[in-house]
């Protein structure tokens, strides 16, 4: 199992991650401006169910793999930290769009769960970004792998619901401005890029 150490540095560096509006992020932000805030949060029950997927998923193949060949292992968490990269590249260099707001037809909280749900699963970009972070802070030689991804992916899903639970409960304040804003929607991504490129620099020089 991850160490205290470990899972202090993953927990920093995931609300980092998470601090940094996202795609779920404004799929949630939507709803609860245009639903109200219990929308927001069955929407954020919806998006973080998808993310148990994602999390097995990243488990079964980062195990699989291990077994195989601890090089290709360590070839996977070089690719993360690679991948890391190229998400913080992309955002800074990402042009933003028009500045219109855009209306959101009203569901039943059922089909807000599983629209939730879906989106996330479906989402390929999720799947890979699971099997490039959760195995950065994994350690065969202090056990199986598995158990290590799947305490670090529960970690991950309890801060992601507590941080897009926020982000429902004040999105009716603020969604507005940033859904309508291009130079607020063109910060963020600014924003991101500068977390994905500062946390793969760091997991390089961990690794050094």
């Amino acid at each position: 199992m991850p160490d205290l150490t470990t899972l202090a540095l993953f927990c920093a560096a995931t609300l980092a991650l998470l601090l940094v509006p996202g795609p779920a992020v404004l799929f949630i932000v939507t709803r609860s401006v245009a639903q109200g805030r219990s929308a927001g949060l069955v929407s954020v029950l919806g998006v973080h169910a998808g993310s148990v997927v994602h999390v097995v998923a990243a488990t079964l193949g980062v195990s699989a793999l291990l077994a195989a060949s601890a090089t290709a292992f360590t070839v996977v968490k070089y690719a993360g930290v690679a991948y890391l990269v190229w998400l913080g590249l992309r955002k800074l260099v990402r042009r933003g769009g028009g500045g219109e707001a855009v209306a959101v037809p009203e569901q039943s909280r059922r089909r807000m769960f599983w629209e939730g749900f879906v989106v996330n699963v479906l989402n390929p970009k999720t799947a890979i970004f699971f099997l490039a972070f959760l195995p950065q802070f994994t350690d065969p030689s202090a056990g199986p792998v598995a158990p290590q991804m799947l305490v670090l992916g529960l970690i991950w899903m309890v801060l992601g619901m507590a941080s897009d639970g926020t982000y429902a409960l004040l999105s009716s304040a603020l969604a507005g401005y940033v859904r309508g804003s291009a130079r607020a929607r063109r910060r963020l991504d600014v924003g991101s890029g500068l977390v994905y490129l500062g946390l793969a620099a760091w997991l390089t020089g961990e690794k050094a």
